[in-house]
């Protein structure tokens, strides 16, 4: 009996750092856009991602078939939003990397953002997963890249002085 328990869990370590191998490199940069951070000095990104892994790796048995990548993803994105949303655990704008293009916006923006563009989750599960109608993800879809393709115009453009003509 305990050789057979010493061998479930060997083949479960093995499946799941198999996992972890193929997985890990698009969920950290997933979970590096949503922190909005810089790709080389990520730690809230990693401490996400590891926050992630540990739950997939814990439920891991009790899978059955579903898809281990979209359960981790789907924890990735639940632990991103509670963590933006309630303001606990720092994910939010103010502490997002000032050169990224994400920064701009807001968390709920970037987290619709990237899950549907960068992992091609359809709208209609983002609004499941995210317990929003399929119409205000779509909005919130449309005004996030409009902000991005289109950034407002720093201050000096804003205001710019008129010229005065020499005397």
């Amino acid at each position: 009996m305990r050789q057979r328990q010493e061998s479930q869990a060997a083949r479960r370590a093995r499946e799941f750092e198999a996992f972890v191998a193929g997985a890990a490199g698009r969920l950290l940069h997933a979970a590096t856009l949503l922190t909005a951070e810089a790709p080389d000095h990520n730690p809230r990104a990693r401490r996400l991602l590891t926050l992630a892994l540990t739950h997939t790796y814990a439920c891991w048995d009790r899978l059955r078939g579903e898809d281990p990548y979209d359960r981790t993803r789907q924890y990735l994105a639940n632990r991103f939003a509670r963590a933006a949303w309630h303001q606990y655990g720092g994910f939010g704008r103010s502490r997002a990397h000032p050169d990224s293009p994400l920064a701009r916006l807001a968390p709920q923006e970037r987290l619709i953002l990237v899950l549907r563009l960068y992992e091609g989750v359809a709208e209609e599960q983002t609004a499941a997963l995210l317990g929003l109608p399929a119409e205000r993800v779509r909005a919130i879809c449309d005004r996030a890249t409009t902000t991005l393709l289109h950034p407002p115009r720093g201050p000096a453009a804003a205001v710019a002085k008129p010229k005065v003509a020499p005397s």
